[in-house]
This record gives structure tokens, C-alpha cells and sequence, in this order.
């Protein structure tokens, strides 16, 4: 399981605005994880704070049920193997208390059999352990915003993000470009809508399509470049803010970056 390392304390001011901001921005998405393997829980935990989520950790089944009868989460990340009561029996319960917070399995168990199982019981999506970290965010980012929509920010949820004179109201699905009213499909405004929620954060292909694809997508399929290269050239002026990251992925920022 990989994770990129954190930001050097010499870090610039900028730097760390920015992560202030987008911390704050997210704050308001609380993820309950049930993971009872001590180390892998303390990865997770300690990553998704990083992201600027509230984390809820339990390593029980029981008291899982319990924290959702009393707290809204926007994602629950189940382990299957618990002990007492297994992940299975914690999302039959949950569904059949007709809970819909949207769930996302893990399971050291990664066949083709196996996943099916744990989508048919109520699951949303599923991980096979070991996990690369930046696919767990995403697939965790691709839930809050199937059962919640928008990120919350301060007392309402944000439903304008504009970005210079990029403009995507999330309501009417209008998206403008300095005055000009733009036509995208879903997936493009679903493209143009990540990026948004979260200015200047890399963003690689994988985790695009992990986040906006079917979970069985082709990791080496173009799609995302596809995507990406038609998206700029629809918003036309305003394309110039989507930029490639050499051998990383793409940005939506206000600063020059290379196109590609």
C-alpha cells in the first residue's frame, strides 16, 4: 500500500495555504472506517486525515452499527474479515435497516467471485487488499459525492465553483466560460466538477478513472486523455487552466503548466 510522502517543514507559505483551504473546504465529509487490523487501520486513519476528512476508526462490528444509528457518515470503509461480527453481517444489517450511506469493502479476498458476493450483499464498491493509497481516496471521494453530492463547506453545501473565470453552477449544470455558456456531456462536467472541488491538487489518470469510471475499467485505457483533451478544447480560453503534471497526471490552477 503506498503513500506519497507528506510536505517538507520548508514547505512555502503558499504552499501551505493551499492545504489549509482545501482541508477546510472538505472538512465537513465523515468517513466511519472498521478495519481491525491495527496496522492497516492506522494507515488509513492517518491518510485520510492527511486528505482533511473527519475520520471515525472502530474495530468492531457491534459497535459500527451503533456509531451509524447515532452520527451521519457520508462513507462507511468495511472490512469483510471482523471478528464477531464479519462485514457481511454489518452491511446485510445496515441495508436491511434501509441505511443507504454508501459503502466501500475491503477484503484481502480479490476474486472475481468474491466481489460480486460483497456487491450483491449492499456494498457500493470494493477493494482487494493490498491497495494503492491514492485508489482508496478516490474511490472514497467517487461515494461521498454519489450519496451526498457536493462538498459542504461552512454551514451549506457549495453548489457554484468557479475558478478565474471558469464558472460550473453544480444546480443548473450551467458552465460558463468568461460569458459563454458552455455544452458538456455528463462525464465532462463530472471531469470539470473534480477538478473544481479541488484546485491545484494532481490528479493522476488512474485515479480519474477510479473515481469517475466503472471499478473494473482498464487501467491502461486512454479514456481519461480522451476526456481530458476534449474537455479543453470545449472550454475553450478556460481550457488553458487544465494542465498536465509530467509524469503525474493533471491540475486545474490558475498557473502556466504544459499542455499536452
Amino acid at each position: 500500500m503506498a503513500r506519497k510522502q507528506s510536505t517538507q517543514p520548508g514547505a512555502s507559505r503558499s504552499a501551505a495555504a493551499t492545504a489549509l483551504a482545501a482541508a477546510r473546504k472538505r472538512a465537513d465529509v465523515n468517513v466511519l472506517v472498521v478495519e481491525d487490523e491495527a496496522r492497516v487501520a492506522e494507515f488509513i486513519q492517518r491518510g485520510l486525515k492527511d486528505e482533511g476528512w473527519n475520520i471515525t476508526l472502530t474495530n468492531d462490528g457491534h459497535e459500527a452499527l451503533a456509531l451509524l444509528s447515532e452520527e451521519d457518515f457520508d462513507v462507511v470503509v468495511l472490512d469483510l474479515m471482523l471478528p464477531g461480527m464479519s462485514g457481511q453481517d454489518v452491511c446485510r444489517r445496515m441495508r436491511a435497516k434501509n441505511d443507504r450511506t454508501p459503502i466501500l469493502m475491503l477484503s484481502a479476498l480479490d476474486g472475481v467471485d468474491d466481489r460480486v458476493a460483497g456487491l450483491r450483499l449492499g456494498a457500493d464498491d470494493y477493494l482487494a487488499k493490498p491497495f494503492d493509497f491514492d485508489e482508496l481516496v478516490a474511490r472514497i471521494e467517487a461515494l461521498a459525492r454519489r450519496g451526498g453530492g457536493d462538498y459542504k463547506e461552512g454551514n451549506g453545501q457549495v453548489h457554484v465553483l468557479q475558478k478565474g473565470e471558469l464558472r460550473f453552477d453544480t444546480r443548473s449544470l450551467e458552465v460558463r466560460c468568461r460569458d459563454r455558456v458552455i455544452e458538456l456531456s455528463a462525464k465532462e462536467r463530472d471531469i470539470l466538477k473534480l477538478f473544481l472541488s479541488n484546485p491545484d491538487k494532481v490528479y493522476s489518470r488512474e485515479r480519474i478513472l477510479n473515481a469517475l469510471w466503472s471499478f473494473n475499467e482498464d487501467p491502461l485505457t486512454n479514456v481519461v486523455d480522451v476526456y481530458i483533451s476534449r474537455l479543453r478544447k470545449k472550454l475553450g480560453p478556460c481550457g488553458s487552466l487544465i494542465g498536465t503534471v509530467r509524469g503525474a497526471g493533471y491540475r486545474l490552477s490558475m498557473k502556466p503548466s504544459h499542455r499536452s
